[in-house]
């Protein structure tokens, strides 16, 4: 059943929307941003700890964001990723680098997703 409730995180997003490859989609009650179609943001606006922005990197890309913006630090439960949560006072600040990385096509940000596993459907050998 989709959700009716607004994400009021999807501001964030919106420097994005100008991009023509941009793609916005639902992942875990959340909302994820694609752009050249990697996975970059994901904007969760639900109970701790899904509730900030979490980047999607590798973990051998976190230390050299970790410096450019300190208030990122690894998800507590998705440890792959970087988060800023929006409690914290640079979430805003740490938002507007983070899209205008993704705009500038930084190699630290985005990761390849995974292909969707296709649910009922068999090969026939005929």
């Amino acid at each position: 059943m989709p959700s009716s409730i607004r994400n009021s995180l999807l501001w964030i997003f919106d420097a994005l929307e100008r991009d023509a490859t941009y793609l916005r989609k639902r992942m875990f009650g959340c909302d994820a941003a694609y752009i050249d179609g990697l996975l970059c943001l994901v904007a969760a606006d639900r109970e701790k700890p899904w509730n900030g922005l979490l980047v999607c990197t590798s973990q051998e890309r976190h230390a050299a964001l970790i410096e450019a913006m300190p208030a990122l630090q690894p998800h507590p439960v998705l440890g792959k990723w970087l988060y800023v949560a929006q409690e914290s006072p640079d979430f805003e600040a740490v938002t507007e680098q983070l899209t205008a990385l993704v705009l500038a096509r930084d190699p630290r940000v985005g990761v390849e997703p995974k292909p969707r596993k296709r649910r009922g459907t068999t090969l026939s050998a005929n």
